[in-house]
């Protein structure tokens, strides 16, 4: 039960601190409070990585401890490094297909309830991280203070973790086990769809 509790409260702490230091980042000029809101809002209304991050809290859960907190957090330690890689304009290709197809694995292991060995989830996890970081960078506002952006985009990748984490909870019931599941198969739908879009093979 510790070990379930230990990431949300991290989180949390998390948010807390991202709120009372929002002032501070109004402060510095626009330029960081635009950037903090563009990258909170990017994953949240961006479907395909909503439901990678999402997926990430759900399998931590299904795994349990120590993955339930280790798997969401290197997800956005790892992200963070991959978002450096975009703001600095290096190529790292296949970039959007990566980003697609972390859905669909992520959605398949959740429906699946893969139990790999922790360093084989946290390898997954983190390469994945680092394309959805990259993408991230690249698609920095040009009037967004990079600094402020990355903390929004990590914030809200820590809270969609926290979601999924809560969701995956349900695992203890039977019925809710099978809810968990088919929320895997649900993102990996999404994610083929993405995937599927960026290839071309749907317009």
């Amino acid at each position: 039960m510790n070990g379930t509790n230990h990431p949300a409260r991290l989180w949390l702490a998390t948010l807390l601190f991202v709120v009372l230091a929002e002032p501070a980042f109004a402060h510095t000029g626009t330029g960081a409070a635009f950037g903090f809101l563009s990258g909170f809002l990017h994953p949240v209304t961006g479907p395909d990585h909503l439901v990678a991050m999402v997926a990430v809290g759900l399998w931590g859960a299904q795994l349990g401890a120590p993955a339930i907190w280790i798997l969401p957090i290197t997800f956005p330690l790892v992200m963070a490094l991959g978002g450096v890689l975009g703001v600095s304009g290096f190529d790292l290709p296949f970039a959007e297909g990566v980003v697609g197809f972390s859905g669909v694995a992520l959605g398949l292991v959740v429906a699946l309830r893969a139990r790999p060995p922790l360093w084989i989830a946290a390898v997954l996890v983190g390469i994945f991280a680092i394309f959805h970081g990259y993408a991230h960078g690249k698609e920095l506002p040009d009037a967004a203070d990079p600094i402020g952006y990355g903390v929004g985009f990590v914030t809200a990748t820590g809270l969609l973790h926290l979601c999924g984490i809560l969701i995956g909870t349900l695992i203890r019931w039977p019925s809710g086990d099978r809810l968990v599941r088919a929320c895997g198969a649900a993102i990996g739908f999404v994610g083929a769809f993405f995937l599927l879009s960026t290839l071309g093979a749907i317009s």
